[in-house]
């Protein structure tokens, strides 16, 4: 399995390293702080060599002893450790100062998938977005700790020591400067392949992360209907082809170093064969010769450095591209209401309503009904026909492409969705529990709930039975999205959840799915018992269920076809009879 897609442009290289550069901003001060250390660490090699070589001389030509060259040793040795000093400094404050952009740049993208609402998370690949937000931020790390930095570095490093060399040696100048362009120069050129391919190699990360995560997700599903072999052969192509593109990488990269290398010992190698030449026939003395030959060395690291860290600017430079896509997602048009829902909710009202996820799949056409206070309504109707969607668009999750929700004549899109989450509880089809205990669980929308109301909530979703029997009760430690637990223990949790939160309008999506008759009965039971306080939604997987409500609404490809109490339904040769025989024969 391999992507496609087109190499970068030119234009939208240079334009994400400037976006890159520009988050720099942020964490202006430590990273400044890092270059000017790099730099200071760096003209210290020039006293640093210059005592090295008189001492060198001196002990070689004048024959000193030890303590004749103690006055240049100790000057010398507080010079590495004044370097060695700066080196940690640098390295810290550059560390520093990109956890700082990392951090503002995560704050920002969880702002936007925030922004951007479910109705996007809906269609993104769970694993994609993770892998972006943990992995894709993390390989900007370098680009702010290494290559910002050495950039800065090498720009100013080699001007300063070619100024001590010049006076020194004027040959062995000219060579550093006529080499020193080279390095750049094929970096660039390499370079130009290494970043197509990282481009390529952090696009099969990305699918390879959100395959495997969906699979994670789904591994009981697809046990049960035999599919995991298939998609473990699946992710074992998708990782050799991961494998294969990452030695890729590694050979070109390999490949760059060993260009970079040739042209440093070439460099060197060269003042160094001037030198002993001139050396040789007296034309120069040894003190300046091997004070050159001391830095001709310091004068391509900084280059040599830069190359290397060329790839953590390609590396960046792939992984920003689909952050700054995220970034610039277009958000939804409405913006959220300011007013409060009302002090005592009478009814909710859906008036004319149209929804469609894509514009050629209408979902919900010209849905009108009511909801009074206290009043059990059941949605029912086959898989695709708009239950959910309706539950999606009272819980202000979705807002109606034409027509509206009122709440005692308020449209809903006119209330502050904090105001309206707090007057609601929902259970969807899916419920998602997290790695604590199952009290923690349970209080999710209530942190503040006392323990007898929660062992009263799961009394009414039939848990207490199933807690009490696990090793510390409502203390025990379940895993993320309830490892641990069965199918239906998972959903009574989430039912208790969802009965321990005081509302107007509680949602029930599925509730009794996955469980077994017997506690079926006793969750139908729990919600005909409670007060009539709050308007309960129920879309119906069991037509027992529906035969417990107030009300029954039919869908039928998003339109209400039926409505009405469930004695009344079966006397009408219509959807709900036909739907009801069907249920009895074990059809549905």
């Amino acid at each position: 399995m391999t992507t496609h897609k087109p190499p970068m442009p030119r234009a939208v290289s240079r334009a994400l390293d400037g976006w890159l550069k520009r988050r720099a901003a942020i964490a202006r001060r430590p990273l400044n702080t890092a270059i000017t250390l790099g730099a200071v660490s760096g003209l210290l090699l020039i006293p640093e060599a210059w005592l090295l070589a008189k001492a060198v001389t001196g002990v070689i030509f004048a024959h000193r002893g030890l303590a004749a060259v103690m006055p240049l040793l100790w000057p010398l040795v507080g010079l590495f450790f004044i370097r060695a000093l700066m080196a940690h400094g640098a390295t810290v404050t550059a560390v520093a100062g990109s956890a700082r952009v990392k951090r503002d740049l995560r704050q920002a993208l969880h702002a936007k998938i925030a922004r951007l609402g479910p109705a996007f998370l809906g269609q993104e690949r769970s694993g994609d977005l993770a892998n972006l937000l943990v992995e894709g931020v993390d390989t900007l790390d370098k680009y702010y700790t290494a290559y910002l930095p050495q950039m800065a570095v090498a720009a100013f490093i080699p001007v300063a020591l070619l100024i001590a060399v010049f006076p020194a040696d004027w040959v062995s100048g000219v060579i550093l400067l006529i080499g020193a362009p080279l390095i750049p120069i094929f970096m660039i050129v390499i370079g130009k392949g290494t970043e197509r391919l990282n481009q390529r190699q952090w696009r099969k990360l990305a699918l390879m992360s959100a395959q495997f995560f969906d699979v994670v997700e789904g591994l009981s599903t697809l046990k049960l209907f035999g599919a995991s072999r298939y998609e473990a052969e699946i992710i074992g192509r998708i990782s050799d082809d991961y494998r294969q593109s990452t030695m890729s990488v590694l050979r070109v990269a390999f490949l760059s170093s060993l260009v970079l290398e040739f042209f440093t010992t070439l460099g060197v190698a060269m003042v160094a064969v001037f030198i002993g030449f001139r050396l040789y026939y007296g034309q120069m003395h040894f003190l300046p010769g091997f004070f050159v030959l001391l830095l001709a060395p310091e004068f391509f690291r900084p280059l040599r450095a830069m190359g290397t860290q060329y790839h953590a600017r390609m590396d960046a430079i792939a992984a920003s591209e689909r952050i700054v896509a995220l970034l610039e997602t277009p958000e939804p048009e409405a913006i959220p209401g300011t007013e409060a829902a009302p002090a005592r909710l009478g009814s909710i009202h859906v008036e004319a309503v149209h929804f469609a996820y894509r514009a050629d799949q209408p979902a919900l056409q010209g849905i009108d009904f009511s909801l009074r206070r206290g009043e059990r309504v059941a949605l029912v109707g086959p898989s695709g026909s708009g239950k959910s969607t309706i539950a999606r668009l009272l819980l202000g999750l979705a807002a109606p492409d034409a027509g509206r929700i009122t709440l005692d004549g308020t449209d809903l899109r006119s209330i502050a969705p904090e105001d309206w989450f707090a007057r609601i509880s929902w259970m969807p089809q899916r419920p998602t529990l997290f790695a604590g205990s199952i009290a923690e669980n349970i209080r999710l929308g209530v942190p503040d709930a006392s323990d007898d109301a929660v062992i009263h909530a799961a009394q009414a979703a039939a848990a207490d039975g199933f807690i009490r029997r696990l090793p510390d009760g409502y203390a025990t430690v379940i895993g993320e999205r309830g490892q641990g637990l069965s199918g239906g223990e998972i959903r009574r949790i989430a039912l208790a959840r969802a009965l321990l939160k005081p509302a107007d309008l509680l949602i029930l999506d599925e509730a009794e799915a996955s469980l077994d008759l017997a506690t079926a009965t006793l969750i139908r039971d729990a919600i005909a018992a409670m007060p009539r306080e709050t308007t309960v939604l129920l879309i119906a997987h069991r037509l027992e269920t529906a035969a417990s409500a107030d009300r029954i609404l039919v869908l039928r490809e998003g339109r209400i076809v039926e409505a009405g109490a469930h004695d009344e339904l079966l006397a009408r040769p219509a959807d709900y009879a036909a739907m009801s025989a069907l249920y009895h024969e074990g059809a549905l």
